[in-house]
């Protein structure tokens, strides 16, 4: 049963249940890009990544990934454990594209082989900068081992996603992961979605995700339906 409300962020608010360790996870229809200096709501938005970040936790639970995930309560409002979030933010690249293409000399659309990981410090406060394991360790933010540990399952889950979502038609450029403790374990938390991946058609390097919203490329909800009508068809039938 839902109870008070815990967090409201961005685009999902987290509400107590009746049990201590597990909360609900509302995602929202709002959206916003450029640190909260574009913003806009879009109807099913929320039920869409919901739905995909619940089948990609399922995906990755499937394959010996630990994940918050318990179950869904309802279209767009997910049962998850609670955990301590690790306020370290894992970027996997596999290529370039956004923000790594004007930074450095890479160009757009290029592969990235290995894929990239960089890790960001998870801070609204000093803008999430981008962080390497001696500022973690100095923070205090995980230990070296929890990090090789987080390292090394970003890298486990993007093999599982980019060779999954390549047989859906889908490229990964890049994703954002976070991570939680619960008993003394690093589960994967918060979501993945189309607010947190860069999706690209395979054929058409056409995006399908939230750089539609951020760069006025078209229909949001139309993107993010596409991506769910190919991972997760089910929600259609019927």
């Amino acid at each position: 049963m839902k109870k008070d409300l815990l967090y409201s962020g961005k685009a999902k608010s987290v509400y107590r249940t009746d049990d201590p360790r597990e909360l609900l996870v509302e995602f929202r229809d709002s959206l916003t890009a450029f640190d909260g200096k574009k913003k806009s709501s879009v109807e099913k938005k929320g039920f869409y990544n919901a739905q995909i970040s619940a089948e990609l936790f399922r995906l990755l639970e499937k394959n010996g990934v630990k994940t918050h995930f318990i179950g869904m309560a309802s279209g767009n409002e997910m049962i998850v454990r609670a955990v301590d979030i690790i306020k370290i933010e894992l970027i996997v690249r596999n290529i370039a594209a956004g923000s790594i293409a004007k930074k450095y000399p890479f160009k757009e659309g290029q592969p990235l082989r290995p894929p990239i990981v960089i890790m960001d410090y998870k801070s609204d406060e000093y803008g999430d900068p981008m962080i390497n394991e001696d500022i973690a360790l100095a923070l205090g933010l995980a230990s070296r081992a929890e990090m090789d540990k987080i390292r090394e399952t970003a890298l486990k889950v993007n093999d599982i996603l980019v060779g999954h979502l390549g047989e859906h038609g889908l490229l990964l450029p890049d994703f954002k992961l976070e991570f939680g403790r619960s008993g003394g374990e690093i589960l994967l938390a918060d979501e993945i979605s189309c607010d947190t991946c860069r999706f690209w058609d395979k054929a058409t390097r056409k995006s399908l995700d939230k750089d539609v919203f951020r760069f006025d490329k078209g229909d949001l909800v139309a993107a993010y339906r596409e991506v769910a009508r190919r991972v997760v068809p089910e929600i259609f039938r019927g």
